[in-house]
């Protein structure tokens, strides 16, 4: 697997237990968590710079070109 699918998986987990979260009602962790994911995407928008990627890519390394 490379590098942009784990993100995106692990996006899609820690959003996933955000929710989980939110409907076990401990709001403080999940926005907390949700916070945390929404600065990275902003990051990763005005910067074109994701620090989860940058570090999959490293140790899984990039997925190839089609």
């Amino acid at each position: 697997m490379c590098a942009e699918k784990i993100q995106r998986f692990l996006m899609a987990i820690v959003l996933t237990v955000a929710l989980f979260l939110f409907a076990d009602g401990q709001l403080l962790y999940a926005m907390i968590l949700q916070t945390l994911v929404i600065i990275m995407v902003i990051i990763w928008a005005l910067f074109d710079f994701c620090p989860s990627l940058w570090i999959f890519k490293k140790v899984f390394g990039s997925c190839a070109k089609k």
